[in-house]
């Protein structure tokens, strides 16, 4: 599973750092979301797939490839 993000979508709300912050960070001088892993292992799918479902803005994609 990969995981895309579109940073110019991201409200800067944070809820993806809350659920899954092994997979996003935010920058500090704007709040817009980060991704440090764009293939998270399985133990962390969980929270990748809550953090795409709490986005409100839909910035957060999970690709089967």
């Amino acid at each position: 599973m990969e995981v895309e993000l579109d940073e110019p979508k991201c409200v800067a709300a944070g809820q993806c750092v809350v659920a899954a912050p092994e997979v996003f960070d935010q920058r500090d001088e704007d709040g817009v979301a980060v991704l440090l892993d764009d293939r998270p292992g399985p133990d962390l799918l969980d929270g990748v797939k809550e953090a795409a479902a709490l986005c409100p803005a839909a910035a957060i994609r999970l690709v089967e490839r």
